[in-house]
Parts: C-alpha cells; structure tokens; sequence
C-alpha cells in the first residue's frame, strides 16, 4: 500500500502530559507546523483515569489517595486527573497545535522522519524536530517473573483504574495491592472506590520511615511475592518473609503497582542511545537525544513522575527545540555520561551538555534501589572530587533524591564518565 508523505515543523510522539505541554508551548511561540500523534483515541495520558486529585499542584497525589482511604478531609491543590488531561488537551488546541489521536508511529524512515498507520492510512512524516514524548508504562506480571498459573483477576495499576474509572467493569471482592510506592496508595484509593476490600499491601522493602499509611490496610513490609495461585480465578497470592516465613493471603484480586518502565520501542527502533540506569533515552540538559534533532521529554526520561513534572519538561523542552528550529542550537559536543553506584539507580538528566553546562533548573534527580539514611553524595571525574551533599532526609525507593547542579561546570568535556556515588 502507498504511503503518503508529508511534512511538518516539530512532530510531538505522544499526547500525555509532556507531548500536549510541549504543543501548547511551541504553537504558542510560532514554531510553525506543530503536530501531536496519540496512538490512543483519547489524549491526556495516565491522567485521564486518575480520578483522584492533586494534578497540576504542589500537592503529592499519594495525600489524595491516603486521604480517600482514610475518610480524612483535605482538600488538594490542582485538580482531578481526568479535568488535567482535558485542559492539557485544550491548551495544546487552542495554541494552535494540530492533535491527532488513533495514530500509531510504527517506525522510522530517515534521521527525522516516521512512517505512521491511523485513521488517514499509512503515512511518512518529516519533521525539522522530532519530540519523543511516548511516557511509561508498569511491567505486567510476565516482566517480572512471578510464577504460579494464569488466572484472571491480576492488573497493573494503569489497568486497574481503566476498569474501574473508564469502562465501569466490576473487578473483585478481596485485593492485594504489590508495592509500596505513591502508585500504589492510589491503587488502594481505586479498589476502595469499586467496593473492593484491600486485604493488605505487600512490599519486598523495610518499612520505611514517614511514608503515609493507610490506617485500614496492613501493610506487609520485607515480603516476596513467590506465587499467584488460581484457575477459573485467582485464588492466592503466596509470599515468602524475610525471615523465612511463609503464607498465603486469600484474594480474588492482585494489583501489581509501581516497577514502571520507560516506553522506549520507538527510540530503540530509531537507534537513539539508551541509558543503563533510567532504560530511557540518554539524554542532555537540552533534552537531546544521540540523534540530531531528536528530543524528548516526560516520563520516556526517568519513569516516573508525577504529571506536573512530565508537563513541565514539555514545556522545557520547547526552548532548545526553537533554537534548533532558529538555527541558533549549540553544537551538542561530546557530552560526558553520568553514571551511578549500586544501591543509586539512575541519574537524570544523564549527559553532560556542551562544556559542563548546567542541566535545566538547578538540579538532576536520582533514584535509589534501597532505604538510605542521610547519605553522603559524591560526584567524581577520574579520581577527582567535583561535589559532596549530604541529604539531611532518608531516601527510599520510589522517591525523587536531589543533587545540586553547581558542580556541572567543573566538568571537563574530555575526560572520562562523571561518577556518583552514595556513601
């Protein structure tokens, strides 16, 4: 079948939080042609089947999710999930940007160039700009190898409030909830909502200091899943203890939260560098990519945060892509990768831009494997200390860890990966 071909100014992959905020701001500024593809039938990303409150504030969504589950009053600031996906949709519109959705990217034809399928056909769009901005997705029970039969009855969390808040489906009557991350606190909000009874929260990790609770969930801590047991339906969820304990805890409902993943097929597909550490793409303080005139943006970076972060990195990356567009881009240089020790995960962003300049905002966000009590941070190059910060908080996983960005100009463009370390 032929494809038609066409071309456009910037194209956006992906109308969740970053894609739309990026359309809006770059139709605002008068980018050209700026054209959003959504693979789903409706844009908004996650969002839309969030229906707890906080998006667009100050105010972590994981107080609405305990406060839902507690009966506590409080009011959030922002607003539902599905009201921010409308409004991210209508900014993107009313600036002028053109969003199309039911369209899938299946590949790339040249640097700057993607072959498409939807409702218009099959289609090769070329772009002076290209912004990847595909988000994260929760790996299913299969990506993390949890034994034990098939039966129905276990979700992710994504799945989980798409039953219950987008089509109405009646999901259990016991669950219990796999994590112990903010996700997993408005999966607990979620199943109260469907009338589901929460057995318990399950986590592999210690318990944690200052993490909100939900005072009617117990909250299992140092616990394994091992099994998921069940047929016509899930019947268990068996888990092994640290201390070598072990037990099954009767339910018709598993939700597996958290363990989220950057949606990376298409960079893959298109050879743009991948980071170790986040699995996204690798990536400067202008949000380049390895391939010229490829950015990208939100949760495809560093999954995940919130929408409020994702939003805001659209917007960010609205001003290095009108410089390209302006022909007033820095060259990219050969930018120094940022690596991490064990227990630290990933550092975003992850490449050091034109010599050592500083990453957007005034700091880069890492995430750790395991509880630290006030580490120590220590940034190298070579042997040679750039920067420590001792964190006066405890970090724990699934939470956002700080590093000031002031050493950055320090580093030399020449030398080897630039090194942090937890002690």
């Amino acid at each position: 079948m032929t494809r038609s071909a066409r071309e456009v100014d910037v194209l956006i992959v992906g109308g969740g939080p970053a894609g739309l905020a990026a359309g809006a701001e770059l139709a605002a500024a008068g980018a050209g042609r700026v054209e959003i593809l959504e693979r789903e039938q409706e844009a908004g990303g996650i969002p839309r089947h969030c229906h707890h409150g906080g998006f667009g504030g100050r105010v972590e969504r994981s107080l609405y999710a305990w406060a839902t589950a507690t009966g506590a009053t409080f009011a959030p600031e922002g607003t539902s999930g599905p009201d921010f996906a409308r409004r991210s949709v209508s900014a993107a519109v009313d600036a002028g940007a053109d969003l199309r959705t039911g369209v899938t990217v299946t590949g790339w034809a040249g640097p700057r160039t993607v072959e498409t399928t939807g409702p218009a056909g099959l289609e090769r769009i070329t772009a002076r700009a290209v912004v990847l901005a595909t988000g994260a997705r929760e790996r299913p029970r299969g990506a993390r190898l949890i034994p034990g039969t098939r039966p129905p009855g276990v979700y992710t969390t994504g799945e989980l409030q798409q039953a219950v808040h987008l089509y109405g489906q009646r999901i259990g009557t016991r669950a219990v909830v796999v994590g112990d991350e903010p996700v997993g606190h408005a999966a607990v909000a979620t199943l109260r909502a469907a009338g589901v009874h929460v057995v318990a929260m399950v986590t592999d990790q210690p318990a944690h200091l200052g993490r909100i609770r939900h005072r009617r969930t117990p909250l299992l801590t140092g616990a394994t899943v091992t099994e998921l047991t069940g047929r016509g339906r899930l019947s268990g969820v068996a888990l092994r203890h640290d201390d070598g304990r072990t037990t099954t805890l009767r339910c018709d409902t598993v939700v597996l939260t958290g363990d989220f993943v950057p949606d990376h097929e298409l960079a893959r597909r298109g050879g743009v560098l991948l980071d170790p550490g986040t699995r996204g793409p690798a990536y400067d303080a202008a949000y380049r990519t390895s391939r010229p005139g490829v950015f990208a943006a939100g949760n495809l970076l560093h999954a995940v945060e919130r929408a409020g972060t994702a939003a805001q990195e659209g917007r960010a990356v609205a001003v290095p892509v009108l410089h390209r567009l302006g022909g007033t881009e820095e060259p990219a240089g050969d930018g120094r990768p940022l690596v991490v020790d064990a227990p630290l995960r990933w550092i975003a962003p992850n490449v050091t831009g034109p010599d050592g300049v500083l990453p957007h905002g005034d700091r880069f966000v890492l995430r750790t494997a395991r509880r630290l009590t006030m580490p120590l941070l220590v940034v190298s190059q070579g042997g040679r200390e750039l920067h420590r910060q001792r964190l006066l908080t405890t970090a724990v996983p699934g939470t956002p860890i700080h590093l000031a960005a002031g050493w950055a100009d320090r580093v030399d463009p020449h030398g080897t990966s630039v090194r942090i370390t937890a002690r």
